[in-house]
């Protein structure tokens, strides 16, 4: 990575922000500490998480709710088919609506404790194309989905993850974000195979800090995504040096830009871990500028 081609690279960038929903009233005024330090940034959008099983959907409402009247970002909810009816869902996307909320991130969802394989709620949604079609019912939503580069691991094939992004875009949706990956070849090259079969939208590659490399290992594992040894040997013997690890993890997100600009991408999904300083400083990296925020925004 060069600073110096970093600093005069004067090209646009395009990004947004995912956080994820507290669970503890310290959480949440971390979340809300997260939420402050990146808003100067003026994302596109900022995203909220949805637990597995549901299990964050007041949590996740509460904070897209507050951001909306808090804040001048603008706040996308996640919604999963999993364990819930067609009139659940049906009544959480209303709420959403009436709450000033219009963009979805519409997901098929882990099962409760992110146990077993994927069963449908008998009274809800199959599948993700199914769901983002009962929301395009209800209101005209704003609707990103998910794109796998390396293979979800629950489907048989790349060309199948592909055909799934078809149908979903084809329901509906207006943005593929992609799984958190290292690879920069591996997401080109699912975008290339993306536009050669007509997906028309765009696919905005996922970052994520890794500081803590361990749990995004066990995150990757999960999700089907590689790390490769070379970034799991930038940290070694650096456990009790939390300073050292972000510092680091900054330079990846940079360097991992970086990258991927220079395949084409303008715009990236930030999976933040509600960690505000490493994403800020990735950013602040490539030129990007903080902007005074109203205090009457906030009010």
């Amino acid at each position: 990575m060069s600073l110096r081609r970093l600093a005069r690279d004067t090209r646009p960038l395009k990004v947004s922000f995912e956080f994820s929903p507290p669970k503890t009233p310290e959480a949440e005024e971390n979340l809300w500490r997260c939420i402050r330090r990146l808003e100067p940034l003026s994302p596109a959008f900022v995203s909220v998480t949805y637990g597995a099983g549901g299990s964050t959907r007041d949590r996740t409402h509460n904070t897209v709710k507050r951001i909306v009247e808090e804040t001048t970002l603008s706040p996308a909810a996640h919604l999963t088919c999993v364990a819930h009816t067609r009139e659940e869902i049906g009544g959480i996307v209303k709420g959403y609506w009436q709450a000033g909320i219009r963009h979805v991130v519409a997901l098929r969802g882990d099962m409760p404790n992110m146990s077993g394989a994927y069963v449908p709620h008998p009274e809800g949604y199959a599948s993700t194309p199914d769901l983002i079609e009962g929301i395009r019912k209800i209101a005209p939503f704003e609707i990103s989905v998910s794109a796998y580069p390396e293979r979800h691991p629950d489907s048989a094939s790349s060309d199948n993850d592909l055909e799934l992004l078809k149908a979903k875009i084809g329901a509906g949706a207006s943005r593929a974000l992609t799984q958190f990956g290292f690879d920069t070849e591996a997401i080109a090259r699912f975008r290339d195979r993306a536009v050669r079969a007509g997906v028309n939208v765009p696919i905005v590659p996922g970052l994520i800090p890794t500081t803590n490399i361990k749990g995004v290992k066990r995150m990757a594992a999960q999700a089907g995504a590689s790390v490769p040894d070379w970034l799991a040997s930038l940290y070694d013997g650096l456990d009790n040096d939390a300073d050292t690890r972000k510092l680091i993890a900054a330079s990846v997100l940079a360097e991992q830009v970086e990258e991927l600009r220079a395949e084409g991408f303008d715009e990236f999904h930030f999976y933040t871990l509600n960690q505000a300083d490493l994403t800020f400083a990735a950013c602040c990296l490539l030129g990007m500028k903080p902007k005074r925020v109203s205090s009457e925004a906030h009010s």
